[in-house]
Parts: structure tokens; sequence; C-alpha cells
């Protein structure tokens, strides 16, 4: 399974990235303006940014919501850099021009799925990577785990080539969840990567292991 980190924070995909198992990074115009980058020069710069910090994909998503604008806004991202896969989202518009992306041989990644069928268009229409988001569909109270089992099952089922990308996620559970059910990537926030570390009993077994190597050592 891939690890994405999902930030626009320079400073947090270095982080993740010095882990040694970091594969990509996904982003969105919210998190580009939570770190404060606007203009759409600035923006391009910063994918570029990113595209230097990591060696692997980079979803880059396009803010038009019309097919010649996708298409227009998509070709430019993915001339940025060979990492760049352009984010289109799930609407009629958005599949067509999956289609078209796929036939011009530039990735894409399909964002804001909810449902099995929406995964299905995105995969008939060539897309790299579909992104149904787990943790928005456990705040209203629906099972998200369930969505990306039902995607990968129907996937399996015909020879899907496109990847399933567990988006949204919200903590380490969701994480092994989808690792479980053989989700392709999970894309995730620092905090949940780094909450994989932790357990007590490492902090417990790590501590009387240092403090038996003291005793042993006096003069270390």
């Amino acid at each position: 399974m891939k690890f994405f980190i999902d930030t626009a924070n320079l400073d947090e995909i270095r982080e993740a990235a010095e882990f040694g198992i970091l594969d990509g990074v996904t982003t969105n115009p919210s998190l580009m303006a939570k770190v404060g980058v606007s203009g759409k020069k600035n923006i391009l710069d910063h994918y570029v940014k990113i595209c230097e910090l990591v060696d692997g994909d980079v979803s880059a998503e396009v803010v038009a919501t019309d097919f010649k604008g996708i298409i227009k806004e998509g070709e430019e991202l993915a001339e940025l850099h060979p990492n760049i896969v352009v984010k289109v989202p799930m609407i009629p518009d958005g599949v067509k021009a999956i289609k078209y992306f796929y036939e011009k041989g530039i990735r894409t990644n399909c964002t804001l799925v909810f449902s099995a069928g929406q995964a299905i268009l995105a995969a008939k229409a060539g897309a790299t990577y579909v992104s149904p988001f787990i943790g928005r569909l456990d705040d209203i109270s629906t099972d998200g785990m369930a969505l990306i089992e039902q995607i990968v099952t129907i996937y399996n089922n015909y020879g899907f080539d496109t990847q399933v990308l567990a988006a949204s996620v919200r903590h380490p559970m969701h994480i092994i969840q989808s690792a479980l059910i053989g989700a392709d990537v999970v894309t995730c926030p620092l905090s949940a990567i780094k909450a994989l570390f932790n357990h007590p009993l490492t902090d417990i077994g790590l501590e009387k292991f240092l403090a038996d190597y003291k005793k042993a050592n006096p003069e270390a």
C-alpha cells in the first residue's frame, strides 16, 4: 500500500519524507489556502516545490467545473512536472475530462467520490486513482470503510487498473482498515501517519531496555 500525505505544507512533506515511507502527496484548494498560498502563479510554483520534495505522484486539483475549463487547467498542471496527477471532481464534465486526459496520456485522480457507482464511472473513464472520502462519510453516520470495500471488490471483479486511494483519513485506524480491505493508497494528514508509531508497550519496553543498559553499563 502506498502512503501519500494530504497537505500543501512543505515542512510537513519534508518531515514525512524523512521517515522513508512517503510515496506521494495529495492537495486541494483548501489545503493551499491553509498554508497561505493564493494567486495562480504562486499556486503553480508551490506545486513545483512539492514535486521537488517527493519522488512520487503529486495530485494537483483543478478548480474549473466545465469540460473546457478542466481540460485547460489540467493540461497546464500536467506540464508543470512529470509527477503531477491532475485531480478532477466527480461530476459529468469531470468524467468526460478524465476520458480525454486518459486518451492524451495524462494521469488523473477522480476526487469527491462518495459512492460505488461514482467509482465505476471514474474507472470506466480511465482514472489513474479514485478518491473515496472516508471521513466525510463517517461525519454523516455512514460507514466510509464499507465504501472502500465495495470499490475494491468491484475493481477486482473486472480488472480495472484504477487505484483505490482512501482519502479524508482522520486517524490511524482508517489507515489500518484501508490496508486490511486492500486499498492501493491512503492519503493522510501527518498526524495520522505519526500516530502509527505510538504504542504504550513500545514506550514501556524501550524505557526498561535503556534502564537495564544503564545498570549494566554505569560508565556509559
